[in-house]
């Protein structure tokens, strides 16, 4: 088998020129939390502030949960795993996903920096907004950027936690599958759950090879 990667050491190489850019293409995991929960605190009190009841807000707060994971799968599928033809989109499709196949355990890239994170919230928080309306689009927009954080923790922890957790085992196996075996396959990182629908579980994909 081809070799799918260029180190599996834990090392940050430089992506961009600029070292201000390339400074900032590399985050400590804990930067997230830092920035994100504050927003989700501020998120829950707008949206009681706006008469949100407790009820609507947890109903919200966990069906955005579970919207998080659809997003995270199709971002990850069709965005992070799109094949551009062009040399720029070569470029920007190396610099959003493809270092992070190329260097699987560098542990500075493996949650999303802020910079690239906050545009992409802004256009998500915009299209809730569209839906949902002043008042409902707090509660939803903080379990949204929840499950986005708690993808984004257990990514790390995927690569770099040593954990005897048996959903954490179990999720890794399915995540390393993706990086070693078939990058095609095994788009949830978090859950495995689109994976199954979308039949792009790998166990799934080879049965039907098999068939074939």
């Amino acid at each position: 088998m081809a070799k799918n990667y260029v180190s599996l050491k834990d090392e940050s190489v430089r992506i961009f020129k600029n070292p201000v850019l390339d400074l900032f293409s590399r985050v400590h995991w804990s930067i997230p939390l830092l920035f994100w929960v504050p927003v989700v605190i501020v998120s829950l009190y707008k949206g009681f502030d706006s008469g949100v009841s407790l009820l609507a807000t947890i109903l919200l707060f966990i069906s955005a949960l579970g919207f998080w994971t659809l997003a995270e799968y199709m971002l990850h599928r069709y965005i992070f795993h799109f094949h551009p033809t062009t040399a720029l989109g070569k470029r920007i499709s190396f610099l959003t996903h493809g270092v992070h196949h190329d260097y699987p355990n560098d542990s500075k890239r493996l949650v999303m920096p802020p910079l690239l994170g906050a545009p992409l919230a802004a256009i998500f928080y915009l299209a809730f907004y569209y839906v949902l309306g002043e008042g409902y689009v707090y509660p939803f927009f903080a379990g949204f950027i929840t499950g986005y954080l708690i993808y984004d923790m257990m990514h790390y922890a995927i690569h770099h936690a040593k954990s005897s957790n048996p959903f954490l085992q179990e999720m890794k196996t399915h995540h390393m599958v993706h990086h070693f075996n078939d990058a095609e396959s095994g788009f949830g990182v978090s859950s495995k759950f689109w994976d199954i629908v979308f039949r792009t579980l790998f166990v799934a994909k080879s049965k039907e090879k098999a068939i074939n």
